[in-house]
């Protein structure tokens, strides 16, 4: 039998050695439940010189639980939430954003590469004035790295957080891939978040190596409100959180977050590479979207390789996903496999 080859997704890799070692430390003795554990207690304090300022941090289990109970805590139930189309909020959350909201609504914004721009948020709140008729802008939201795998620049998250707060709009990041996205910029955390007006963050972690870590970063803690409470009542403040709270802080503290980020990022460039003109978007994570067909999809699975069609599978588009422990012999294959198409 042909072994698999799996570019399925990063939610597919192993946890890492470094977070299972701190999992089996934090595994010790009896602990405060709830979050007032010593681990979960270190929180705002490592996140906050990761990101070079105070900084408020929950921890939680799931990046939707992340995303929504952050867009819940900025936006009312009548507001309106700015996002890309593509945006994970939009098509891959089955609505959780607008029911932990309580009936806010998505209003998408094109843009190229699965980026919003400023001058589009621009044009969309200039030209649709609001009214008791309408739903009330309260945040934006983007993804950093976007859907498509491309990055969002300082200067591009400083011009949207400009738009955001002169309409007294919350800028909000999903940064599932967080980490792979400042790799790939080589800035630091706080270039691409607070300092270019981002208000709180998804920090994943599950992606790049934690088994099911994930953290809302607020930057700006007069918006945390009543967070803790809708955490509660969402079912995600969990009893043992030191056990959460412990991935985190390995994360941060033993350098994985950046390590791991920059291996799955360097292989999936070696894939863009041998992708040529069939590469549909700049490999700027661990993303890469392929414009195959259907016969190249169809030879590359008779080969053993596992990923998922992007769109339409009659539109011949592959997502290749590589995860912080992709086996680079799987890699090799899949270079030598697309130069062959």
């Amino acid at each position: 039998m042909t072994q698999s080859k799996r570019f399925f997704s990063d939610n597919t890799a192993s946890v890492c050695p470094q977070i299972l070692e701190a999992i089996c430390a934090a595994n010790r003795d009896l602990a405060v439940a709830y979050g007032d554990d010593p681990w979960t207690q270190r929180l705002d304090e490592v996140l906050g010189e990761l990101f070079g300022t105070e900084v408020r941090a929950f921890a939680v289990a799931t990046g939707t639980a992340a995303n929504s109970l952050a867009l819940a805590t900025l936006t009312p139930p009548y507001g309106a939430i700015y996002c890309h189309p593509e945006a994970h909020i939009a098509v891959d959350e089955c609505g959780a954003p607008g029911f932990f909201c309580g009936g806010a609504q998505l209003e998408r914004i094109e843009g190229e590469d699965g980026k919003l721009t400023a001058a589009a948020l621009a044009a969309m709140l200039n030209e649709h004035p609001v009214s008791v008729h309408t739903v009330q802008p309260a945040a934006v939201s983007i993804s950093q790295a976007t859907e498509l795998g491309t990055a969002y620049r300082a200067a591009e998250v400083a011009a949207i957080g400009e738009i955001s707060h002169a309409h007294g709009l919350a800028l909000h990041m999903d940064g599932a891939r967080f980490a792979n996205a400042v790799t790939y910029l080589g800035c630091h955390p706080g270039d691409v978040t607070w300092r270019a007006g981002v208000d709180v963050l998804y920090f994943g972690a599950t992606k790049s190596g934690a088994l099911a870590a994930e953290a809302v970063v607020f930057f700006n803690r007069r918006l945390v409100r009543d967070f803790e409470l809708r955490r509660k009542r969402a079912g995600h403040l969990l009893s043992k959180s030191r056990f959460v709270s412990a991935q985190l802080l390995a994360y941060v503290e033993s350098g994985v977050w950046r390590r791991n980020a920059e291996r799955a990022n360097a292989l999936a460039r070696s894939l863009g590479e041998a992708a040529g003109t069939r590469l549909l978007h700049p490999v700027e994570a661990n993303e890469v979207f392929v414009k195959l067909g259907v016969a190249g999809k169809a030879s590359l699975r008779d080969a053993g390789f596992e990923f998922y069609d992007w769109g339409s599978p009659a539109a011949g588009v592959a997502r290749l996903v590589v995860s912080w422990d992709q086996d680079e012999r799987h890699v090799e294959a899949l270079r030598t496999a697309l130069t062959a198409l």
